[in-house]
């Protein structure tokens, strides 16, 4: 071969791998853009809904202050209960890094926790006291500033002068300087002092707006240990490439997330590793399921199966939903014949193989613990009495049931039916008291509890 067509190849071939790079570089920029433009949407949906329905909070805080009919109060107040909640949810979806968002959720709980006291208190028909009106005041006037905060901030973000990418700097003097002029944030801490009479032994004590995520059990891990734990989740063999996202520090549960390529699959796996522990937060596969081979039974069994593999044993399947030939399946923790609600864990499950198709571990994690109740003062002989005598009842036994105040309560649990309607009826096993009752619905998407 002379040297004019060695020439020639080497020149092609450099030219071909030049080619080559420019389309992977290509590939790759357009991919992370894809991806960035995906999380600036995700960050600008849950950021215009806060805001919406932190406005809403405000405006029914003070519709609540002026009421003097206990029925409208208790539907205003109701309302901040439900708002102020749902503000919470899009809260945890805001990428800002910072102590002061912690302060805003603890601000938002007692809102949530408070409004609903009072609301109580006008379906009891019970007048709301001056201490009572003085605090809505209090916390009417924190809901000015914090909605006051959230359409500046709002404001600067839709006019570009503050993107969300300055508001994740970790740099503490980066962050005050993008938001310089936004100061409630840093106030809400200092204000929240100021009404310390809200917060008191029992529903709205401050140890339950921190409390410890008692179901979270070892040391810290780094992101490097988090990925481990992915691998070992899904299977390292099975795996073509993971991405780490992002560090989600103001979720329910700080956790890392990460975005997982199977090999032979289209689709993309999101998972969350719990930064404490290393526990699996969420895992979500969107694979579309054509066909439904399998049945409930089976659906139940093939997720306690991978429950137990996984480390979550005793696991009870209760509720389910199904759509679109995927089932989510509720498991309870259970010991001792005691059915344990709040450690909870939804469970997706594709009917047409089985695969898991995703898991959310929130309602464990943040529960699952050793519990020591009081005296168990009746026998369900007794708590049996105490049911209305048109219930037929159909099962019995013992749970443990989460408040609205974020305790919990063991109960005798009666499932039972009066005419063509089933309900749960829960009697506490210390007072006697009739706790909760729920109407359980048959749907052709699954079975739930209102």
């Amino acid at each position: 071969m002379n040297n004019g067509v060695k020439t020639k190849i080497f020149t092609i071939t450099t030219i071909l791998l030049a080619v080559i790079s420019i389309a992977i570089g290509y590939y790759a920029y357009n991919k992370n853009e894809s991806y960035a433009t995906l999380q600036t949407n995700h960050y600008n949906e849950s950021f215009g809904n806060l805001v919406n329905y932190m406005n809403s909070v405000e405006s029914l805080l003070a519709k609540s202050m002026i009421s003097k009919s206990p029925e409208y109060a208790a539907e205003s107040l109701t309302e901040v209960w439900r708002d102020s909640n749902l503000a919470l949810v899009y809260l945890s979806g805001i990428p800002m890094n910072t102590e002061e968002l912690s302060q805003t959720a603890k601000f938002l709980n007692q809102v949530s926790d408070y409004s609903y006291s009072l609301s109580r208190k006008n379906i009891k028909n019970e007048e709301l006291s001056e201490e009572d009106f003085e605090n809505l005041k209090n916390l009417h006037q924190y809901s000015i500033q914090l909605e006051n905060t959230l359409n500046q901030l709002s404001e600067e973000l839709y006019a570009g002068t503050i993107k969300w990418e300055d508001l994740t700097k970790n740099n503490s003097l980066e962050y005050a300087q993008a938001v310089d002029n936004i100061s409630v944030f840093s106030n809400i801490d200092s204000n929240l002092k100021q009404y310390e009479g809200l917060i008191y032994d029992g529903a709205y004590s401050d140890h339950v707006n921190k409390a410890e995520k008692v179901g979270l059990v070892g040391n810290d891990i780094s992101q490097e240990e988090a990925q481990q734990k992915v691998q070992e989740f899904l299977g390292e063999d099975k795996i073509e490439n993971i991405q780490f996202n992002q560090f989600l520090e103001n979720a329910n549960i700080p956790s890392y997330d990460f975005s997982v390529k199977l090999k032979n699959q289209e689709n993309t796996i999101n998972l969350e590793i719990a930064k404490k522990g290393g526990s699996i937060v969420e895992m979500q596969n969107n694979r579309e399921v054509t066909e439904e081979k399998l049945s409930q039974e089976e659906a139940n069994e093939i997720g306690k199966q991978f429950l137990a593999q996984k480390g979550f044993k005793n696991m009870k399947e209760t509720y389910f939903t199904k759509l679109s030939n995927v089932v989510t399946v509720n498991y309870a923790y259970e010991y001792d014949g005691i059915t344990a609600y709040p450690d909870l864990i939804k469970v997706k499950i594709a009917l047409d193989n089985g695969e898991i198709l995703g898991i959310e571990t929130n309602g464990y994690l943040n529960s699952h613990t050793s519990r020591n109740f009081g005296t168990i003062n009746l026998t369900i002989d007794e708590a049996r009495a105490k049911l209305n005598s048109d219930l037929e009842i159909l099962d019995e036994g013992m749970a443990i049931i989460p408040t609205e105040w974020k305790t919990e309560i063991l109960c005798y649990e009666f499932k039972g039916k009066v005419e063509d309607r089933e309900f749960l009826v829960y009697i506490n096993c210390e007072t006697g008291e009739e706790e909760d009752i729920l109407v359980i619905l048959d749907t052709p998407g699954g079975t739930l509890t209102v």
